[in-house]
């Protein structure tokens, strides 16, 4: 874990998702249409808070976990910035597998938008989704992000060299095998897992979640460039609203899942 944390420490993730805002748009949808109206939210692996400053700006009673102390501290300060401190029940660095001091049951939704990208392991995300299950009131919503092998083996192949080791054949198969993937350059992302995308169900019925929903958080625009995106805005905000309706919409098809750079699960504590 230590490779994750230090590329995390280094990483703006507030800044990609303000550069890249398809993921967080979509995934804001969702989140929005399936939690309850009210109650205490644990935002888990929550990184420098983007949703959970969003959630708590609509009056949820939050609570901030991330494995990397940097961000926790990053979370705290931009808590303050925004006037939202007094909505947290505490920030704090701890691994999703062991979420020490985050009582159980208490919590009337749950997110985890990134552990289960690092947890290599199956031992690991047992472990994760064990402790999300610990703390989640019963019928309680969470929303988990994954990503899957297919889109990886996609990007693997169109841009070899940004992804090594998978830039050769022999290590494109191990990858579909064990979905693991190790960064060959150091400062990458790396220390990952990618999910064989019909698995990502049962995996979660096993751990004591019924399924909702599974989306994909860059719908059908994931390859919509700066100048798609200027087009639609230049034909005025009703014509702009009425086609981010079409991506809301479509993230839920199945036909789109699979080559999604990340998808969103939405299920409930059994």
């Amino acid at each position: 874990m230590n490779d994750v944390i230090r590329y995390y420490s280094a990483f703006d993730e507030w800044g990609r998702l303000d550069r890249e805002p398809l993921e967080y748009l979509v995934n804001w949808h969702y989140i929005r249409k399936h939690l309850p109206k009210a109650g205490r939210v644990l935002d888990n692996g929550a990184g420098p808070g983007k949703y959970a400053m969003a959630l708590a700006s609509e009056g949820y009673r939050m609570t901030l976990t991330d494995l990397t102390p940097r961000l926790v501290e990053q979370a705290e300060v931009k808590a303050k910035e925004l006037a939202l401190h007094d909505r947290f029940e505490g920030f704090y660095a701890r691994d999703a597998r062991q979420l020490e001091g985050i009582p159980s049951s208490h919590y009337d939704a749950a997110l985890m938008l990134g552990p289960l990208y690092h947890l290599q392991t199956e031992e690991d995300r047992t472990a994760a989704m064990q402790e999300l299950y610990r703390v989640t009131k019963p019928g309680g919503v969470v929303c988990i992000a994954l990503m899957t092998r297919i889109r990886k083996l996609q990007t693997a192949l169109q841009y070899p060299e940004v992804w090594r080791p998978l830039d050769h054949m022999a290590s494109i198969d191990a990858f579909l095998e064990n979905g693991v993937f190790d960064h060959q350059d150091a400062g990458r992302f790396t220390g990952a897992y990618f999910y064989p995308l019909e698995e990502i169900k049962p995996f979660m019925a096993l751990n004591g979640f019924e399924t909702i929903e599974l989306i994909g958080s860059s719908s059908i625009a994931g390859r919509f460039s700066e100048e798609n995106w200027n087009y639609w805005r230049g034909r005025g905000e009703d014509e702009f609203e009425r086609m981010m309706e079409l991506i809301y919409h479509y993230a839920a098809d199945p036909s789109i899942l699979g080559v999604s750079s990340h998808l969103l699960y939405i299920g409930r504590k059994r």
